[in-house]
C-alpha cells in the first residue's frame, strides 16, 4: 500500500453539557470548511405506516421560516450569500443538514443552520404549501423507473417495516399527515442529545468548539424516540413485477445482507467491486461487453444498523429481460467458487483510491465521521478502515459471498413492459 506524508485525519470529539456531540477534524491543506448536523431521525423512527415520510417532510420545513427569519426567502437569501453548498437529506437512520463554505462564511452559515434547526416556525401555511411540493416529488418517482424499482425491491425485502418503505412516504401518508404530528416530532427528535455536529476543513479544534458552544450550548435536551428494529419476518414475494410502458425493463436483484456493524462488510464491499462495479467487473464484462444485453449494469451494497442488502441493477430491452435475469443468476453462481487473487488485488486498489479521493473533500470527511457518530458505530479513521479492507483474503470474499448469495435469499423486482411468467425459472443460481 502506497503511503503519503499526509497526517491521519482523526477527529477530536467533545460533548456539550446538553448531550450534543461535536467532532472537529482539522484539514490544514483545505481551503473550505464543512459543517454537517446529524439527527437521530429518519424512516426507521416512524413506526406507524401513517407516519411514513414524516422525517423527510420535517427536513423540507426547516428551510421555511424561523422566529428570526420568518420567511423562506429570508433563509435562502442568507444561505446563498455565503456562496457555498448548503442542503439537507433524509435517510432511513439519520437526517443531515450540511454546508460547505469558505472559512469567512462559516459563522454565518452556522448561525442560519442553528436557527433553522432550533427555531423553525412550522407554520400551517408552509406545511400545506410544502405538502404539495412533496407530493410532486413523489410523482417524480413515478416517472423514474430506476427509483421505482428500488422502492419495489425494498418492499420485498422488508415488507411492512419502516426500512422497507420509501423514505419520502406515500401519497396517502403525506396527504393525511397531521400538522400537529410534524410539530410534535420536531420537538421530540430535534434535541441536542440526539444530535451530532461534525466540522472538517480549514478550522482549528478550539475555533470549532467555540463556534458550536455559542450556537448550541443553551439548547435544552429532550427524550427522543428510538429507531424501529428489523424483524426477521418472512420476506415478500420472490418476484415483484410492475408492468409499465417504458422503453427499458428495469431489473433489480436483491437479497438481505450485512449490517453496518458486521466485520464481513469489508469483504462484501470488495466482492461487489469484483462482481459489478466498474468496466472490468464480471457483470459489465459479460452482460454488456460480451452479450450486449444492457447499457447500465452494476452491483451495490447497503448497510443498516441491524440488517442490510446486496443488490444488482440492470436496464435492458424488454425482450432481453429473461436472458438478462438468467445471465445475472449465472454470474452470481460462478462468483461463489471462482474469485481469484488478481481480481481481489484490483478491487482493493479501487477501494483504496475511492477512499483517498474522498479525503480531499471537507464535506466527505465531515460526513464520514458525523454519520459514524450518530449511528453509534466505531470511529475508525480512513487508514484503519483501509487496513481492514486490505487484510481481506480471497477466502474471506468467498466465504461472505456464500453467506449472502443463496438460492432462497434471491428476490427480483422489475419495472417495465415485461411478462413475468418466464422469469421464475431464470431466477435461480442453477439456471
Amino acid at each position: 500500500m502506497a503511503t503519503t506524508d499526509a497526517p491521519a485525519l482523526a477527529p477530536v470529539a467533545h460533548t456539550l453539557s446538553n448531550g450534543l456531540r461535536l467532532l472537529v477534524t482539522p484539514m490544514p491543506y483545505a481551503r473550505s470548511v464543512s459543517i454537517s448536523v446529524y439527527f437521530a431521525a429518519g424512516s426507521r423512527y416512524e413506526p406507524a405506516e401513517a407516519d411514513a415520510g414524516l422525517s423527510h417532510f420535517l427536513e423540507h420545513l426547516c428551510f421555511k421560516g424561523t422566529t428570526r427569519r420568518p420567511k423562506p426567502l429570508d433563509i435562502s437569501m442568507e444561505l446563498d450569500a455565503t456562496g457555498g453548498n448548503i442542503n439537507a437529506a433524509t435517510h432511513r437512520e439519520l437526517t443531515v443538514y450540511y454546508a460547505k463554505v469558505t472559512p469567512e462564511h462559516l459563522e454565518q452559515a452556522t448561525d442560519v443552520m442553528a436557527d433553522m434547526l432550533r427555531n423553525s416556525l412550522l407554520a400551517d401555511s408552509e406545511i400545506e404549501r410544502e405538502r404539495g411540493v412533496i407530493l410532486e416529488e413523489l410523482a417524480a418517482v413515478e416517472d423514474s423507473p430506476t427509483e421505482q424499482v428500488s422502492v419495489l425491491l425494498d418492499g420485498q425485502l422488508w415488507p411492512g417495516q419502516p426500512h422497507g418503505r420509501d423514505v419520502a412516504g406515500t401519497e396517502q401518508s403525506v396527504t393525511e399527515l397531521p400538522n400537529a404530528r410534524i410539530v410534535d416530532y420536531y420537538h421530540r427528535q430535534y434535541v441536542p442529545n440526539a444530535t451530532v455536529v461534525s466540522l472538517a476543513g480549514a478550522i482549528t479544534v478550539e475555533a470549532g468548539l467555540d463556534l458550536i458552544r455559542r450556537h448550541f450550548d443553551d439548547w435544552a435536551p429532550g427524550t427522543p424516540l428510538d429507531w424501529v428494529r428489523s424483524v426477521d419476518a418472512p420476506r415478500g414475494p420472490r418476484l415483484a413485477l410492475l408492468e409499465k410502458d417504458t422503453e427499458q425493463a428495469h431489473v433489480a436483484f436483491g437479497m438481505r445482507a450485512l449490517s453496518s456493524g458486521d466485520e464481513d462488510r469489508y469483504a462484501l464491499d470488495l466482492y461487489s467491486v469484483i462482481l459489478g462495479e466498474g468496466m472490468s467487473s464480471r457483470l459489465f464484462s459479460r452482460l454488456r461487453e460480451e452479450l450486449g444485453l444492457c447499457y447500465d449494469i452494476h452491483s451495490y451494497m447497503s448497510t443498516l444498523l441491524d440488517t442490510g442488502m446486496f443488490g444488482v441493477y440492470a436496464g435492458v430491452d424488454p425482450d432481453n429481460t429473461t436472458e438478462t435475469v438468467r445471465e445475472i443468476s449465472r454470474e452470481l453462481a460462478r462468483s461463489l467458487t471462482t474469485i481469484g487473487d488478481d481480481e481481489l488485488a484490483r478491487a482493493k486498489a479501487v477501494s483504496r483510491s475511492r477512499t483517498q479521493l474522498r479525503l480531499e473533500d471537507t464535506r466527505s470527511v465531515a460526513a464520514m465521521y458525523g454519520s459514524l457518530a450518530i449511528l453509534g458505530l466505531p470511529m475508525r479513521t480512513p487508514e484503519e478502515a483501509l487496513a481492514r479492507s486490505q487484510a481481506v483474503t480471497v477466502e474471506d470474499v468467498q466465504r461472505v459471498a456464500e453467506r449472502v448469495i443463496t438460492e432462497d435469499a434471491l428476490q427480483l423486482a422489475i419495472v417495465g413492459p415485461v411478462d413475468g411468467d418466464p422469469l421464475d425459472a431464470a431466477l435461480s443460481l442453477g439456471a
